[in-house]
């Protein structure tokens, strides 16, 4: 790229055109270029849109920060909350009433857990109590609610007090569907956050 050099003079200087060089050095070299620092961050020019904000703008936005975050790990462990309610409605349809009910727990649990490696970068410890995980994320009444419905769904607690056996014939079919919306607005409350 031809440029004219206008001397010293910030004047006759496009400000652009440094991330304009950087945007061409990483097209031309790629991200793996030897001649870049690795601590060297490139912020390219988005046309329409100023990256500062005017002091009221900056009261008006109401998007979180999070400082420590891990985003694709939120996403991915979401799309795993979102695959496990398809599952449990494969369950409800086999007749298969526990199956059901504990993939609407484990819904639950890692939509929560996926709020949580957003808002904190890490998975918040917890003993199974979904409700506690919800108290400790900061969920509203209602989900947390709905997350202490599912808690008792967890095997290893399910099965102190009800032989595996028996597991399909204690929880009903209507029983079963209603876990399944209750995983379904904790999924909604989660999805509200990451998405």
């Amino acid at each position: 790229m031809a440029s004219m050099d206008m001397g010293n003079n910030s004047a006759f200087s496009d400000p652009n055109q440094n991330e304009q060089e950087k945007l061409e050095k990483l097209l031309l070299q790629g991200i793996g270029s030897q001649e870049s620092s690795a601590s060297e961050k490139v912020s390219l020019p988005v046309p329409g849109f100023s990256s500062r904000l005017t002091e009221s703008e900056e009261e008006d936005t109401d998007e979180e920060v999070f400082l420590n975050t891990d985003v694709q790990g939120a996403l991915g462990l979401y799309a795993e909350a979102a695959q496990d309610a398809a599952t449990a409605g494969v369950e409800l349809a086999l007749g298969r009433h526990f199956a059901c009910a504990d993939y609407c727990n484990q819904v639950a649990e890692k939509a929560a857990q996926a709020v949580s490696l957003l808002r904190r970068g890490h998975r918040t410890m917890y003993d199974h109590d979904l409700r506690a995980l919800g108290i400790a994320l900061g969920a509203p009444a209602d989900i947390q609610e709905d997350m202490a419905i599912l808690t008792p769904f967890h095997p290893e607690a399910f099965y102190t007090e009800t032989p595996p056996e028996e597991a399909d014939e204690v929880i009903s079919a209507e029983q079963a569907s209603e876990y399944i919306q209750t995983a379904r607005r904790v999924l909604r409350w989660a999805r509200g956050i990451l998405l």
